[in-house]
């Protein structure tokens, strides 16, 4: 359920975009309450929302591609390869170089965790001024767990279906550890975005990471109960 502490109503938000719409009523039916200070506050995590399941699909349809650490790629123009990950270049932009991710995807390839932190690092910049985005995240290192505070990014115990949360697919029988798991972004109902398995439903979600099992595995991928997500009220005071 939705709590607006100014008292307001969701009405003025019905006119939202169909995605901003079917967060929202995600939210309305939810039995966990979810808590804002006025209807702008709400309005922009619909916002952010919007863009981190647009922001999926883009890199889903792009040219990047899955790669572990050592084999990965980032534009060499803005990045710096280092042991603990890709090092934006002194004097560049991090909104440049951001964007240029989802610009010139053929440039580069990561793992699933990197994915998700680009896509929550373009959603904002989507959503917030430039000028802030760049001192908010500067100096910037991007591979895996490894990025910026100020992302505020929590991850709790608990699944909601609120799209755009992150849900994380556990493959206990790996044989590669590339793939003990598959962080994934909830699209839409049964929808789920993995880098390098793609826009599939739970259950091919889990058939997929099956197949990636040692010889003999005797179990199933499944989804852990966690959710992962942006610390949306933290991030609005930026706006």
């Amino acid at each position: 359920m939705i709590i607006l502490n100014d008292g307001s109503s969701t009405n003025g938000l019905k006119g939202s975009s169909p995605t901003e719409t079917m967060i929202l009523n995600a939210l309305e039916k939810s039995k966990i309450r979810y808590e804002y200070t006025d209807l702008k506050e709400l309005a922009f995590e619909l916002k952010v929302r919007d863009r981190i399941i647009t922001n999926s699909r883009i890199l889903n349809d792009s040219a990047a591609i899955f790669a572990t650490f050592p084999n990965s790629s980032f534009n060499p123009y803005y990045w710096i390869k280092t042991m603990s990950g890709y090092r934006l270049r002194p004097g560049m932009r991090p909104s440049a170089a951001i964007r240029d991710v989802f610009e010139h995807s053929y440039l580069y390839s990561f793992e699933c965790v990197t994915t998700v932190v680009l896509v929550y690092y373009k959603s904002i910049l989507d959503t917030i001024r430039t000028d802030y985005f760049d001192r908010l995240y500067s100096p910037m290192i991007i591979w895996g767990h490894n990025f910026n505070d100020a992302m505020h990014m929590v991850t709790y115990e608990g699944i909601d279906n609120i799209p755009g949360d992150v849900y994380y697919f556990s493959n206990p029988d790996y044989e590669d550890p590339i793939w003990m798991g598959e962080n994934s972004v909830f699209l839409e109902k049964n929808q789920y975005f993995g880098h390098g398995i793609g826009i599939v439903t739970h259950q091919k979600m889990i058939e997929a990471l099956n197949t990636l099992r040692k010889p003999n595995a005797t179990r199933s991928a499944f989804q852990l109960n966690q959710t992962t997500r942006l610390d949306f009220a933290a991030l609005y005071k930026y706006t």
